[in-house]
């Protein structure tokens, strides 16, 4: 009969979302990631099996997080406009930790080669293209959102500016282009 663990896994997996987050997946290397997360590489392996499946563990709880954040975001009676600009820049990473979004960047590094990442990032973009859809809807039947595309157009061309503005986020883009692009882009509802 093996030791318990001495470690929180649930911990565990938070915390190596911060580190694949910081890091990228293929700059983690098993016995870093260990180190970061204060346990052994026998422990990490015993666990969760693998880099990899610590990894989707990781992605799986990020997405959870962000669409918890987004629907939160999104509800009340305020005017949908400031609350669309208000999770676009949430949502990239624009003046907080300049990261850009782990699901993002996931892809960029891993989609063509990795099915698990694919199937989590496209789960989330779902969830966001229909959460900004039914809050443009609203802000259409309201009259505060005056555009002509339809609500789920709409939608996928803000989903669009999030992917595209966080990875620009993540290579440094100034405050000032993030700004325009995020305006430009809630102008146009």
């Amino acid at each position: 009969m093996g030791r318990p663990a001495k470690f929180e896994p649930a911990a565990a997996v938070e915390m190596a979302m911060d580190v694949f987050w910081r890091q990228g997946y293929g700059a983690t290397s098993p016995q870093g990631l260990a180190d970061e997360l204060g346990i052994g590489k026998g422990s990490l392996y015993n666990t969760f099996d693998s880099k990899h499946n610590l990894f989707t563990e990781a992605l799986r709880a990020y997405t959870a997080l962000r669409a918890t954040a987004l629907v939160e975001m999104l509800d009340g009676p305020d005017p949908v406009r400031p609350r669309l600009r208000a999770v676009v820049e949430e949502m990239t990473g624009f003046g907080d930790h300049r990261r850009g979004c782990l699901v993002v960047n996931a892809i960029a590094e891993l989609a063509e080669a990795d099915e698990a990442v694919t199937q989590i990032g496209n789960a989330l973009f779902d969830r966001i293209e229909e959460a900004f859809r039914k809050a443009i809807a609203h802000g259409r039947s309201t009259g505060e959102l005056t555009g002509h595309q339809p609500p789920a157009d709409a939608a996928s061309g803000l989903l669009a500016t999030i992917i595209g503005t966080s990875v620009l986020v993540r290579a440094g883009g100034t405050d000032e282009r993030v700004r325009r692009i995020v305006h430009a882009a809630i102008e146009l509802l």
